[in-house]
This record gives structure tokens, sequence and C-alpha cells, in this order.
């Protein structure tokens, strides 16, 4: 709006020396709000919390940024315990629901216990948030041993660590994956933190950290299922904000194309930089291995984590059968957001 020619009438609730509001930046605005009072006599009344929230000092953007995005994260390896949660409690009670998304949030992994092992639970739960993202899996997809199998995860053959769906260029945020029925063995389940394994790959080879950064790679994937489809995209397997912070990790060595757009020169040195952050993903120390039971169902985030399975044994009266599902980061946010103000009054 502009300034010029407004006469403008401020109100100090509090007799405070403006040098000393100076020196303290915005600790001065616990004490007082403001009124304006607009050409047209329109009065404004800011309250001095919330003036101070919306500060332009370094310390009071971050943290409302952190209140409105929650970047914070907790890094782990293999001594993680997954945080638990029960099933029937996220869907009826608020608290328990924050609780889940905020560890969701913060960790990147919550196991819920106590869902029914028959198929339409991760609709349910993704009910309590908002809607599921559809895609050429449909909205919810069945992982089970199929004939002509159109995906790697539709075998019973091991799954190598990966985030589902760089072939689009805007991957689901989450995602979500119920046990109905479990092999007779193996299945175990494998997970690791890609934005803890790209702080130690930048920590002990910065080069192949900004390798992995800067170029763009090919993905892509062509088949029939909800529909016909033939994606391609290009991603950096490193996605980091302007700040240099990881925001998101894109690898999926069964859907990364043949196609691999780059100078000669620089395709030495970007399969060493790849194998760099592979090796250090496969470290045991930093593994998490667990196996699912009937009526379990693992809530993660797929811009974060990676995630694969040992290949496994069924038999014909016991298939091992998953269903899983994608939301995006905007509705699982929003529904924290609500939640967050519902429990406890903020924002």
């Amino acid at each position: 709006m502009p300034t010029k020619g407004i006469k403008q009438s401020i109100i100090f609730r509090r007799n405070l020396q403006i040098n000393s509001l100076k020196s303290r930046q915005c600790d001065f605005l616990d004490f007082f709000s403001v009124s304006i009072v607009w050409p047209d006599q329109h009065m404004s009344v800011f309250d001095g919390d919330w003036l101070k929230k919306h500060c332009f000092s370094a310390a009071a953007r971050q943290a409302m940024q952190e209140e409105l995005f929650l970047n914070e994260r907790y890094y782990w390896d293999s001594k993680l315990r997954i945080p638990t949660a029960d099933y029937q409690e996220v869907l009826h009670d608020d608290k328990a629901a924050l609780a889940w998304l905020l560890a969701l949030r913060r960790v990147g992994i919550v196991y819920l216990k106590g869902a029914p092992a028959e198929e339409g639970q991760v609709a349910r739960l993704a009910d309590r948030i908002g809607y599921l993202r559809l895609t050429f899996y449909g909205h919810t997809w069945q992982v089970q041993d199929k004939a002509m199998a159109n995906n790697v995860a539709y075998t019973s053959g091991k799954l190598s660590l990966h985030t589902d769906y760089p072939a689009l260029h805007f991957a689901p945020g989450v995602q979500f994956l119920h046990c109905i029925n479990q092999a007779v063995n193996g299945g175990e389940s494998e997970v690791v933190d890609g934005f803890h394994m790209a702080e130690k790959l930048q920590r002990e080879d910065p080069e192949a950290f900004r390798t992995l950064t800067s170029v763009r790679v090919d993905f892509t994937d062509t088949g029939t299922d909800y529909c016909d489809f033939m994606l391609q995209s290009k991603k950096r397997i490193i996605d980091v904000d302007a700040e240099g912070r990881v925001v998101r990790i894109n690898y999926n060595n069964a859907t990364r194309d043949s196609v691999l757009d780059l100078p000669v020169h620089r395709v030495q040195p970007f399969y060493r930089a790849l194998k760099a952050y592979v090796n250090i993903m496969n470290r045991l120390e930093n593994v998490v291995t667990y196996k699912m039971e009937p009526g379990d169902i693992v809530t993660f985030d797929n811009w974060r984590l990676l995630h694969g399975r040992r290949s496994y044994i069924s038999r014909p009266d016991r298939l091992r059968h998953l269903e899983g599902a994608y939301l995006d980061w905007d509705e699982v946010m929003s529904r924290l957001r609500i939640l967050r103000k519902a429990v406890h009054g903020e924002l």
C-alpha cells in the first residue's frame, strides 16, 4: 500500500524509549500494541505478540517458518525405534492424530498397529487427512505376486532401496502400506533416512554431493494399470533449497532411464557419485529392518526415506498381500495445522 500522504497515528501502550526499542529489536513488542488510523479514519490495531511473530529479524523469521512448515528433522540410523501409534486412536482422537503427523514430519516414518487385515484401511486413514493421490496405479494398489508384472514390486524378488515415482515431476510426498497378509518366509522391509545419508555424503565426499545436487537424471516408466502411461522426467538425485538444505531424494534404479543426458566427460563422475551415495545407504549401520504383520500400517515420507524389501516365499494358502496408497505433503501439512490449532490453539 502506498504510504505517501497517509496520515498515521501510532499509539504506544507503554512509555518506552525508542533507543531501547531499537537495541532490543523485536523484544519490545511484548509490551504494547500499535494502532494505525488511516486517511479514511479506519483504525487497524496490531497486538504486540502478532507484531513480534511477524518481525523481520532473522530469529523471528526463522521461528515463523518453523511454525508454518516444521522444517526441523530428526535424523536417524539403524538404531531408530520407529514411532508407533494405534490405528483406531489415530482415526478417532485428535491428539493421537496430531502426534502421528508430527512424528511423520519430524522422523519420516510412523508405524500404526491394530488395523483390520482387510482392504480399504489405507483409504480410511487417508480420509482422516483429506484425500488420496491418484496415480497411474490407481487410488490404492495391491502389492502381490502378479503374472506379467508391470512393476518389480509385484514380484517376490528383492527390492533395492528407492523412492517411489521419480518418473513423475511431482512425486507423491507420503506413502501408506498396509499388511493384509505376510509371506511364510522373508519379505522384511528396509528403510533408510535419505536426508541423513545425503548429509553423510556431503561430509565424506563433497564432490559427489555437488554432483548429485546438480546433475539432472532421466527417469521413465511405461505400462498399463489404472490406465496406460508413458512417463518421462528429469530429476536431481538430491534436491536442495536456496539455503543448501536437503529437501527431497529422487532415486529408483528400476526406473532410472538408459538415457543419460550428460557430456561424456561428466558420465564417470556421475556414476562415481551415485555409487558413493548408494554405498552409504546400504551400510548396515544405516538401515532399519522390520517385518510387517497383518493389521500393521507403515506411513512414511516418500521425499525423504528410501525403502526396500527382502525377497520372500509365499504359499498358495498364504500369499503376501499389502495395500498401498499415496498422499501429497500439502494435504498432510494442512491437516497437521488444523489438528494443532484444535488441540493447542496455535496458528
